[in-house]
């Protein structure tokens, strides 16, 4: 199965397989719903690669 990451808005909203995960006020990430351990461990390596890269302004779609 593949996890699908979409930013809604970059840095702090996103969606993980039609699941929404979004930074909150303490900078923490919070999902309604639970994510499988496959989506967050393809959520943390999107994060480190894409989210804290100062480099890459505009967030893409990944497919993990």
């Amino acid at each position: 199965m593949s996890v699908v990451i979409k930013p809604i808005v970059d840095g702090s909203q996103y969606e993980i397989n039609g699941k929404d995960i979004y930074k909150d006020t303490n900078g923490n990430w919070v999902t309604r719903q639970e994510l499988t351990s496959q989506e967050l461990n393809a959520f943390n390596n999107y994060k480190k690669a894409i989210i804290e890269n100062e480099n890459i302004k505009i967030h893409r779609v990944a497919t993990y």
